[in-house]
């Protein structure tokens, strides 16, 4: 179902939860729900199969478990820089936008009308999220695709902000549905658990998982560090001589 295809009760302009928002210049989507995910879906195919070229031509021996982490990253600049930038610049008339971007958002609201009220959370969170962690994402997989050794720190600083500003998403909306008795999201399963809770896991599990992976990156290269200070110490003491 689109935005547009729904029956709505008498005096109902629009599809989303509260029925009472308000959502200024609202037009329904021209595209349906299909049509919008397989475009969502041809255009990270895209991303994936660009990048994984270029990564292959620059390091053609590049692990498996790097090239999936760059990609990921490749993925989450483009959807942070251009996705959520273009919500962060067009959000005060998002309900009227009928481009891709602009049916696309409207789409993924029918699970979280904030992002068509000018809510003044998702608008803060989108735009730190779009400044920061989009152009940050690109630098990371550029990092890792180099063999760089600053890969881990901007890794664990990236997937921090991701999983943070996602907890906060989750937060936000689950104590205006509990405490406040506010619902964002239209009854139907598909839109709360696959478009709300499903869609924006992934920037839970995947940040954390990496965020392990940096601190064991990091400790195990102080752990070497530290092992071969402390063999120069001792063979220092040995030869009569101090290691600084």
């Amino acid at each position: 179902m689109a935005a547009g295809n729904f029956t709505l009760p008498p005096g109902q302009v629009h599809p989303y939860y509260p029925v009472e928002a308000h959502i200024v210049g609202y037009l329904a989507n021209k595209w349906n729900t299909l049509q919008l995910v397989s475009m969502f879906a041809a255009g990270c195919a895209a991303i994936f199969g660009v990048t994984l070229v270029v990564v292959r031509k620059i390091r053609p021996t590049l692990s498996n478990g790097d090239l999936a982490t760059i990609m990921w990253f490749v993925l989450c600049g483009c959807i942070h820089s251009f996705f959520e930038g273009y919500f962060a610049y067009n959000f005060r008339t998002m309900g009227s936008m009928q481009d891709l971007f602009g049916q696309l958002w409207k789409e993924y609201s029918l699970s979280d009308s904030r992002y068509l009220t000018q809510d003044a959370f998702v608008l803060c969170m989108e735009t730190v999220t779009a400044a920061f962690w989009g152009p940050l994402s690109f630098v990371t997989a550029a990092l890792i695709a180099y063999d760089h050794p600053v890969r881990y720190s901007l890794q664990l600083i990236v997937s921090l902000g991701q999983f943070y500003g996602d907890v906060l998403y989750y937060a936000t909306s689950m104590f205006d549905h509990y405490i406040l008795n506010v619902t964002y999201s239209r009854p139907e399963p598909a839109y709360y658990w696959g478009y709300f809770v499903l869609m924006n896991a992934f920037w839970i599990v995947i940040p954390g998982w990496l965020m392990i992976q940096s601190v064991n990156a990091t400790w195990s290269a102080f752990s070497a560090v530290n092992d071969a200070h402390r063999l120069l110490e001792r063979v220092g003491r040995a030869n009569g001589k101090k290691v600084n």
